[in-house]
């Protein structure tokens, strides 16, 4: 007696839900899910030899990276992905999200976990979407931690104007100490007002800089292309600019 197919299966087991067609070395499964914007949630299921697994391709991530200009995820982002991950018992492999099925568990049921997590990952888009500068000094809040690096957040200085300047953090290590500025804006407009509040702080704090041996950082989020060379060159003349895509060049010059 011939084995039911994958589509026989699910028609069986779910009916109307999902519908299937052969694509390769792979079954297609189109589901009644879509994403956020409306595009159609498939599944693509293959066989090899005692193995089978129920992808989505890594169409989810590729979706999820193009609702956003930043190059890279946040950590936190990472996070909420493997969480999700963890509660729909599935796996992120290279970007994709699988199931891998044994003998005896449903086909159906684990496309419903698949689907569940693909939807719950897309739905991301809002946390990217809403993304601001105060993510990203969390992030830089978290590295500090991490590197077991002591700081102060919202640092405030008496500059040589009598003006009072906030610094995003002041960090100390044992080799220096440490004042930085975050910097994060996806408008042209808002960074060059970004870059030249930034220069005028450093100038203004310039005498502590000379008179404790305190370096400045700029740490750049350049995940958007918004930045003007020529003012990061002024920043450059007071502080050290680091960019937030290389947290190496951050932790080097922060534990000299």
């Amino acid at each position: 007696m011939t084995a039911p197919s994958p589509c026989d299966l699910l028609a069986n087991g779910l009916g109307e839900m999902f519908t299937c067609s052969q694509v390769g070395d792979y079954t297609r499964i189109r589901t009644s899910y879509i994403y956020p914007d409306g595009d159609i949630l498939d599944l693509f299921l293959r066989t090899d030899g005692d193995t089978t697994t129920l992808s989505d391709l890594g169409e989810t991530n590729r979706w999820l990276n193009m609702q956003t200009a930043a190059k890279f995820r946040s950590r936190k982002q990472d996070r909420l992905i493997q969480d999700i991950c963890l509660t729909h018992r599935v796996e992120f492999y290279r970007g994709m999200l699988l199931a891998r099925l044994q003998a005896n568990e449903s086909l159906a049921s684990n496309l419903m976990r698949l689907a569940q997590a693909a939807l719950q990952v897309a739905d991301l888009w809002f946390t990217f979407r809403t993304s601001s500068v105060s993510s990203i000094k969390d992030e830089v809040e978290e590295l500090l931690g991490e590197w077991r690096i002591s700081y102060e957040r919202d640092y405030k200085l008496p500059g040589a104007s009598g003006r009072s300047r906030r610094i995003d953090f002041y960090a100390r290590s044992r080799q220096r100490t440490s004042l930085i500025a975050v910097l994060s804006t996806g408008s042209r407009t808002n960074a060059q007002a970004l870059t030249d509040r930034t220069f005028a702080t450093w100038y203004d704090l310039r005498g502590i800089k000379i008179s404790q041996t305190a370096s400045f950082l700029s740490v750049i989020d350049d995940d958007a292309d918004v930045w003007s060379g020529d003012r990061l060159s002024l920043l450059a003349e007071f502080s050290e600019v680091v960019y937030w895509s290389q947290p190496d060049s951050l932790r080097a010059w922060l534990l000299g």
